[in-house]
């Protein structure tokens, strides 16, 4: 191996977050993941706001977004939504 490509990798394990930073986002990616759950953000993206009681049926999904604090009673966090209008984006393209 090439000590610039050594020195590289290096570089860049002492850039990583932590071990429990990178299960929690992987776990957050992994909660995107699920067709179900993706579908359940859109809705929230387009009106804002659902009764849970209109989404009784996939309430098991739901718990899996608020147990991942992807949501709470609301789809409030912008970064959230930013995160799925680039992935729209990038799949139009």
């Amino acid at each position: 191996m090439y000590e610039e490509h050594l020195n590289k990798i290096l570089e860049a394990q002492v850039k990583l977050p932590g071990d429990e930073a990178i299960l929690e986002l992987a776990d957050f990616f992994d909660a995107l993941g699920n067709p179900t759950r993706l579908k359940i953000l859109l809705a929230l993206m387009e009106v804002g706001e659902l009764c849970t009681c209109d989404l009784s049926a996939i309430s098991h999904q739901l718990r899996i977004l608020k147990d991942r604090k992807i949501v709470a009673y609301r789809l409030d966090d912008e970064h959230i939504r930013e995160i799925l209008k680039i992935a729209l984006k990038h799949m139009e393209e």
